[in-house]
């Protein structure tokens, strides 16, 4: 663990307020939910608790599945990483965090098909562009999106792969919901 020099008192209420450098700079927003782990020196360590990444293994499956019948590299994100990756070599997608645009689309519950004047670069530090996005939302919450990468003679996304898209993002948050 790497010690930040900050120190907080807990409330009457038990309750501890994380800084907001902090929340800031591990995209911690408002409502989200943090498991509590306990370590063998009596230290308490929070983490995101990303529900997608529950589900990482079928996702990679349902990720490989979908790149095979597109014909496309094919992600599958929590709201901060990548979770899945087929199609692409997956040591240079995984756990890599996703762009602010995209975290933007997901956040605003908006589907994404590119078009020649609309791009969006889903990974941070990968150039590939995104040809289809559709936002995972389970219980009424944005747990993730399914991405679809542009393929690399570039063209443009038809109607079938935007809704191969929207079938896997709806299907994985049907599995989150049971």
């Amino acid at each position: 663990m790497k010690a930040t020099g900050i120190v907080r008192r807990i409330d009457d209420l038990g309750r501890i307020v994380i800084p907001k450098e902090i929340r800031r700079t591990l995209r911690i927003r408002e409502g989200d939910p943090l498991e509590i782990y306990t370590d063998a020196q009596g230290g308490v360590v929070f983490r995101k608790y990303s529900p997608v990444g529950e589900l990482s293994s079928f996702a990679a499956q349902y990720a490989e599945v979908l790149s095979k019948t597109a014909n496309l590299p094919t992600l599958v994100c929590d709201r901060d990483h990548v979770v899945a990756a087929a199609g692409v070599p997956r040591r240079e997608y995984l756990e890599r965090r996703v762009t602010p645009e995209l975290e933007e689309c997901m956040q605003e519950r908006h589907s994404f098909v590119s078009t020649p004047r609309s791009r969006l670069c889903p990974v941070e530090g990968v150039e590939r562009q995104a040809s289809v996005v559709y936002p995972i939302i389970a219980q009424s919450d944005v747990t993730g999106a399914v991405v679809v990468l542009q393929a690399e003679d570039g063209h443009e996304p038809g109607e079938a792969e935007a809704k191969l898209a929207q079938v896997a993002a709806g299907f994985l948050a049907s599995q989150l919901e049971d």
